[in-house]
C-alpha cells in the first residue's frame, strides 16, 4: 500500500462515478436503460443510499486497479473489471432486463474500468 498512487485511485473513483451520472442520464443511455429495465422511472429525490453504495463500489474497484498497478499485475484488474461486468450482466438478465439495458450496464462497468486504468497511466 505504500506505493499506491492515491491520486490516481481518487481520480479514477471520481471520474468513473461522474461517468455513471452522465452514462445513465437521458443525454446518453438513460432512456434506453429505463425502457429495458421495465420502464423504471427516476425517483422524486436523489437515491442517497444507492449513490453511497455505488460510490463505495466504484472506490473499491479503483483500489483494486491501484493495487494491481503497483505490483505490475494490471491484467488482474482487467479480469476483475470483466468479471464485474459479467456479474452485473447475469443479474440484469435474471431480473429480466432487455439485452440493450444489460449492455448499457456492462458497458458502464468496462468504461469505468478504462477510466480507472487511464488515471494510473496519466497520473
Amino acid at each position: 500500500m505504500e506505493n499506491l498512487n492515491w491520486l490516481a485511485v481518487g481520480a479514477g473513483t471520481i471520474g468513473a462515478f461522474v461517468l455513471g451520472m452522465v452514462w445513465f442520464s437521458p443525454v446518453m443511455f438513460g432512456k434506453g436503460w429505463a425502457e429495458g429495465s421495465q420502464n423504471i422511472q427516476p425517483p422524486d429525490s436523489p437515491p442517497i443510499a444507492a449513490m453511497i453504495i455505488q460510490f463505495l463500489g466504484t472506490f473499491a474497484l479503483a483500489l483494486v486497479v491501484g493495487l494491481t498497478e503497483t505490483t505490475g499485475a494490471l491484467l488482474t484488474a482487467v479480469v476483475a473489471i470483466l468479471a464485474t461486468a459479467c456479474f452485473v450482466s447475469g443479474m440484469d438478465l435474471f431480473s429480466q432486463k432487455t439485452g440493450k439495458a444489460t449492455l448499457i450496464d456492462a458497458g458502464y462497468i468496462i468504461a469505468a474500468g478504462v477510466i480507472m486504468i487511464g488515471a494510473h497511466g496519466l497520473l
